[in-house]
C-alpha cells in the first residue's frame, strides 16, 4: 500500500515525472537542506514530489535498487517507494531505506548533519543504534553515464549495484 495517496498529491508544492528531473529535483533539495547531494542514489525514477508545508517528501522507483558505497563499505536498499520528512540538516521518519549491517538489513529512520557543520553525517535505525560518517562519502560531483547507460558517479569508489 502507497503512503503517498491523493491526498497528499493534491497538497503538493511540487511533483515531477521522469528520471531526469526527478535525479535533478532530488539532488537540489537535498543540497538546499543542507544534506549531501549523493544521499539518495535512487535510479529510474518515475515520480518525486514535495510537500513545502510537512517537509514531506516522495520518490517513486519502478524498480527497487541497492547501491554499495565503498567509501563507507556499506550498501543500502531502497525500495519502489522512499518517503520521509527534511527539513535542514535532517531527514526523518524515513520509510523504504534498509541498510546492511552483518547479515541483516535494518530500516534506516533518521539523517542529520552536524549543526554547527562539523563534517559528519549521522544515520540513525529504528532501534536507536547510529553510525557517523564524513559528510564527502556521500557528496557526488558529477554524474556521468558509461556505454549502457547505466548513471555511474565521477568518483571510482562509488558503485551502483
Amino acid at each position: 500500500m502507497s503512503l503517498v495517496t491523493e491526498e497528499i498529491r493534491a497538497s503538493a508544492s511540487e511533483i515531477h515525472h521522469g528520471d531526469a528531473i526527478c535525479q535533478e529535483k532530488i539532488k537540489l533539495a537535498l543540497t538546499e537542506m543542507g544534506l549531501p547531494n549523493g544521499l539518495l542514489p535512487v535510479k529510474d525514477v518515475e515520480e518525486c514530489g514535495f510537500v513545502q508545508e510537512t517537509g514531506f517528501v516522495w520518490i517513486i522507483q519502478k524498480n527497487p535498487s541497492k547501491f554499495h558505497n565503498e567509501k563507507i563499505g556499506k550498501v543500502t536498499s531502497y525500495a519502489t517507494e522512499v518517503t520521509a520528512f527534511m527539513e535542514r540538516f535532517k531527514v526523518k521518519k524515513i520509510k523504504g531505506v534498509k541498510t546492511k549491517e552483518l547479515l541483516m538489513w535494518i530500516p534506516l529512520n533518521e539523517v542529520t548533519v552536524d549543526d554547527p557543520l562539523t563534517g559528519k553525517i549521522t544515520f540513525k535505525v529504528t532501534s536507536g543504534l547510529s553510525k557517523s560518517f564524513h559528510v564527502s562519502a556521500f557528496q557526488v560531483d558529477g554524474v556521468k553515464k558509461d556505454v549502457e547507460g547505466v548513471s555511474l558517479a565521477k568518483d571510482p569508489q562509488v558503485k551502483e549495484v
